[in-house]
């Protein structure tokens, strides 16, 4: 697949949604940025030229179709000359482009935008298994499918990405993924005030839930305000920021509808900061406060009652204890109790994990997720399998900006570990991405690492929300990442 093509896909974004740039001005656009660049300039590479291809062999079996397993085994299929990968994924539409589920509920796309079926981005050559992995066993290097059949690996990929725990809340049931069966959970989350952008169907149901919310506001004459809560759970999640973007445009919806004065907009999640880097950290506490948002930190969602319209929050805070003489400070005492909060409108970003045929095998670890070096992506016990995207225990690293980095760092290692090198070549520096979006027009593109130090990648101050990375969040990401990531090339 050649520049060209993801450039028409780029264009074919922008036409298909009303209102779009015009085909000139987003040739200019794409010339402005470096992220288009740099993925364009990667799809002129021809995957066919094995230059640069390695000559070792052995089986690889990746678990996982979504973005992070498929652009693994493309990467691989490349670069090896006589490839031999499986891949094991149920759903034939695994491959979806879950960032454009904000975009959903803002009204800006349809469902039908971020799906994709599977079998039109397999590589080459991949033996693709529709089936579930039920066991992992790798003192024997096999693993086991639903319908009971054994396949051994010399290598092993784990990229099944996580699970949506909604029924970790008291009043709420169901473990779903954002694509796939659901309906266990939208018993109780799609309706009636209870909203999750979470999964694709929810984004659809959250749309038409901000649409009730401002019909709601409009016929309001009483002197308190409606309450629109959005949370934040106490285990890691996959974009961090989402939780914020949905209030952002619910409020830009609100805003727009005339009623933003008749509903109180208010953030609970379970930390203590708005962001882990300091800079963006205080550029969202100003942007909260130009917007009259409220929030409450340590306050983690435990329980909800739909019917009547109640949230119970666990809040959390220290309190001062005995002197110790010889610290010469006082103890701290973690207190906590149950608080309850009416609603008119929730937004739940629910628990998540690993899926537990990964997370209570022998790949994972006592956390859920599987434990690996977080430079190499290599499993810290079994150095034959590595892992990636969200089931991969690394911090700041649940994002496609973090996968897009990661499958080459998997890729290139495993091929070492192949060849038998001694070291292991590539390293992922934590890298991702968040294009905040802080209305229907603008976003604040975060970008950074490990070092929790802002990492952007242009001359522009990224705190600052902006058009044009709205335009890049809009129109050019999915297909950059889409034909770009998914060919291996990006």
């Amino acid at each position: 697949m050649k520049s060209n093509k993801i450039i028409e896909d780029i264009l074919f974004e922008i036409e298909k949604h009303e209102g779009g740039m015009s085909r000139r001005n987003a040739m200019k656009f794409l010339a402005a940025s470096p992220i288009a660049a740099s993925v364009l300039a990667s799809a002129t590479t021809a995957t066919e030229a094995h230059a640069s291809s390695s000559n070792a062999t052995g089986k690889i079996v990746i678990v996982g179709g979504g973005l992070a397993g498929v652009a693994t085994a493309a990467k691989l299929t490349s670069r090896l000359s006589n490839p031999n990968i499986t891949l094991i994924e149920p759903n034939p539409k695994s491959v979806s482009y879950q960032p454009g589920q904000t975009l959903i509920a803002a009204g800006v796309w349809q469902k039908s935008d971020i799906e994709y079926e599977t079998a039109n981005f397999m590589p080459k050559g991949v033996k693709w298994i529709k089936d579930s992995v039920v066991s992992f066993d790798p003192q024997n290097n096999k693993v086991k499918t639903a319908d009971g059949t054994e396949i051994s690996y010399d290598y092993l990929v784990v990229a099944t990405g996580l699970m949506l725990n909604f029924g970790a809340i008291k009043g709420l049931e169901g473990e779903i993924t954002s694509s796939g069966a659901n309906d266990v959970v939208r018993t109780k989350v799609g309706k009636d005030g209870v909203y999750s952008i979470y999964f694709a169907d929810g984004a659809v149901d959250t749309k038409k839930g901000i649409e009730e919310l401002i019909a709601k506001a409009k016929a309001h004459k009483g002197p308190e305000k409606l309450q629109a809560i959005f949370t934040d759970p106490d285990t890691a999640i996959k974009c961090g920021g989402a939780p914020k973007k949905i209030m952002y445009i619910t409020h830009d919806l609100l805003s727009k509808a005339g009623v933003r004065d008749k509903v109180e907009l208010t953030f609970c999640p379970s930390g203590d900061k708005m962001f882990g880097v300091p800079e963006y950290n205080t550029a969202i506490f100003e942007q909260f406060k130009a917007r009259d948002f409220k929030w409450e930190f340590k306050t983690n969602l435990v329980a909800i009652d739909t019917e009547k319209k109640v949230a119970t929050f666990e809040k959390k805070w220290l309190e001062k204890g005995e002197y110790d003489e010889d610290l010469k400070e006082y103890t701290m005492i973690s207190m906590s109790k149950n608080v309850e909060k009416k609603y008119d409108f929730i937004h739940i970003t629910p628990p998540q994990k690993a899926p537990d045929v990964v997370g209570k095998s022998p790949v994972g670890s006592s956390k859920g997720w599987v434990p690996v070096v977080k430079e190499t992506l290599q499993h810290v016990t079994y150095k034959n399998i590595f892992a990636l995207g969200d089931v991969a225990a690394v911090p700041m690293g649940k994002t496609g900006g973090s996968a897009r980095k990661q499958y080459n760092v998997v890729a290139e290692n495993l091929i070492a570990v192949m060849e038998k090198q001694e070291k292991l070549p590539a390293a992922y520096d934590g890298y991702t991405v968040c294009p905040l979006i802080t209305s229907i027009g603008t976003v604040a593109l975060l970008e950074f690492n490990w070092t929790a130090k802002p990492a952007p990648s242009f001359p522009l101050d990224p705190t600052q929300e902006r058009w044009i990375w709205w335009l890049l969040k809009v129109y050019a990401l999915k297909p950059m990442t889409v034909y770009g990531m998914l060919s291996g090339r990006a």
